[in-house]
């Protein structure tokens, strides 16, 4: 069976950078299952994986605009200390939700120096391109519940 929309596939990939340093991956007891189709991994990820069934394996190299997009440096702010009030001590990789005329956005604080607070509301992954190796292992049809959600039921 072929993975098409409205099918559910189980994935098992790793995720590496330019240099080769793996990012993420799915663990040997946990396969990823997506609803292929609803946008529940990103574009160009989901695109290249149209059309193969269990069994095949593939490499996929994913450009920033199919992946989690160009950077915008437009999202990155210094802020005073004082827009962090209730939160004891600010440190980097601390990450908040701002509320923005766009409805929230997940930032994440990459630099305190005294009084200022930079924040980078950019996706960390956002600008790589992103490097997948991928091994199909089951595609299946999605249950009328899992149609209806428009993702695959958690095992």
């Amino acid at each position: 069976m072929e993975i098409t929309a409205a099918r559910i596939a189980s994935i098992h990939y790793t995720l590496t950078d330019d240099e080769g340093r793996v990012i993420d991956q799915s663990s040997e007891d946990r396969p990823l299952h997506y609803f292929h189709g609803a946008g529940n991994i990103i574009p160009g990820l989901e695109k290249a994986l149209a059309g193969h069934q269990a069994g095949d394996r593939l490499q996929v190299d994913v450009r920033p605009e199919e992946g989690y997009g160009v950077r915008n440096e437009a999202l990155v702010q210094d802020l005073p200390r004082q827009a962090f009030q209730g939160v004891e001590k600010v440190e980097p990789g601390m990450q908040f939700e701002a509320r923005t005329e766009r409805g929230p956005l997940l930032v994440t604080v990459v630099e305190v120096d005294g009084d200022r607070v930079r924040i980078d509301g950019n996706h960390p992954l956002a600008g790589q391109t992103l490097h997948f190796d991928v091994s199909v292992l089951d595609v299946r049809e999605a249950t009328e519940d899992e149609k209806r959600a428009g993702r695959a039921a958690t095992r």
